[in-house]
């Protein structure tokens, strides 16, 4: 769980990104043939996904964790919604108020518990 010491120590670094500066400087990263637009960003965050998912498992196993190594994947992650979401024509500040958004009528609702995109 991250604390409200950890954000505040965040938000005071020298470098903060919101989300969509950092998304159209990500962009500059992507190298891929354009014809695999939404394809191959979705492939590597599966794949990236994948690997935080691996990380955390041998936490469970070994009873030890490397968080920087997680933070780096966590990264990964975030270059792949990144760019997929400009593949789709959002931008990253809008899936996350969608998603916010999404949450707070859930909460409202009593549905945050639960399974289903409709609730």
């Amino acid at each position: 769980m991250i604390s409200k010491d950890d954000i505040e120590a965040f938000m005071k670094m020298e470098e903060f990104y919101d989300f969509d500066d950092y998304q159209k400087k990500a962009i500059a990263y992507a190298i891929y043939d354009r014809k695999y637009r939404v394809v191959y960003p979705s492939l590597g965050l599966a794949s990236e996904a994948g690997e935080v998912a691996d990380k955390v498992k041998k936490w469970i196993r070994d009873g030890t964790v490397d968080k920087a190594a997680i933070s780096k994947e966590l990264g990964d992650v975030l270059w792949y919604i990144a760019v997929l979401a400009n593949d789709l024509g959002f931008s990253l500040s809008e899936v996350a108020k969608v998603n916010l958004d999404k949450l707070d009528k859930r909460q409202k609702n009593g549905t945050i518990k639960g399974s289903g995109d409709n609730r």
